[in-house]
């Protein structure tokens, strides 16, 4: 899989899933090696969900996810729970993945 069918899998994705009822693409780049997406989403319960993915493409034509952040929040942005494997809490079991939970 190239890097732009990756974005365009995720883009048809957002196009398609009934849970989605719209979205905004904030961000977005693909060169033949790597590529970058981030996104806010409405979801049909009213929460929001803000995500962003940077990837790159293997020796193998695979698609590998290096970084991500999944931010799902309630209508009034209030946390409810937070996926990202950010490199801040090493002490933390799966190191770097981690979540943060809402109230």
């Amino acid at each position: 899989m190239t890097v732009t069918e990756y974005l365009e899998s995720i883009k048809e994705r957002l196009l398609t899933d009934s849970l989605v009822l719209g979205f905004r693409i904030i961000r977005e780049r693909a060169t033949p090696i790597d590529g970058h997406i981030r996104a806010r989403l409405t979801l049909s319960d009213g929460s929001l969900l803000e995500f962003s993915e940077y990837f790159r493409r293997t020796v193998d034509d695979h698609i590998e996810v290096v970084t991500y952040s999944y931010h799902w929040a309630d209508k009034d942005n209030t946390l409810i729970q937070r996926w990202d494997n950010a490199p801040h809490f090493p002490d933390l079991p799966g190191f770097p993945d981690h979540t943060h939970q809402g109230e």
